[in-house]
């Protein structure tokens, strides 16, 4: 049974990402499941440090992105939105080149706020970064 208070497609999210570091990045959705939500970033110059290797910012913004998206479809649009609160992140495993892909489920969905796990996965599902988002509900003016 799905969580999504407020559903959406993929193209409706690609859509309301145009124009904005999401795009930038390369960051493209890939599914939404009934409790998830998944999306792949390129490892390429727009978002490699200057070792060569992915950026922890980038793995970073993969994950807040994913997990703000799923929080805000969890939430009535009409009368909430999603402010993000704390982020973190544990780098494991270097990447150069290729794709990431990130996934990210529940962990709390409550009236006031939501805590999100995000993992990173290399082109051989190797765990590359995971990052524990929390947002807080607001109401909109």
């Amino acid at each position: 049974m799905p969580i999504w208070k407020s559903p959406a497609t993929l193209e409706e999210i690609r859509e309301r990402s145009r124009n904005t570091l999401i795009e930038h990045l390369g960051i493209e959705y890939l599914e939404i499941g009934d409790d998830y939500l998944k999306a792949r970033m390129p490892v390429d110059d727009r978002t490699r440090q200057t070792a060569g290797i992915l950026h922890g910012g980038a793995s970073a913004a993969l994950a807040e992105t994913l997990g703000s998206i799923a929080a805000g479809l969890c939430v009535d649009r009409e009368r909430q939105r999603i402010v993000g609160l704390e982020i973190n992140a544990n780098h494991i495993r270097r990447v150069t080149e290729g794709w990431v892909t990130g996934i990210t489920r529940p962990i709390h969905v409550g009236k006031t706020t939501q805590i999100w796990e995000v993992r990173i996965h290399d082109e051989r599902d190797k765990l590359v970064c995971i990052s524990r988002l929390t947002v807080a509900n607001i109401a909109k003016p």
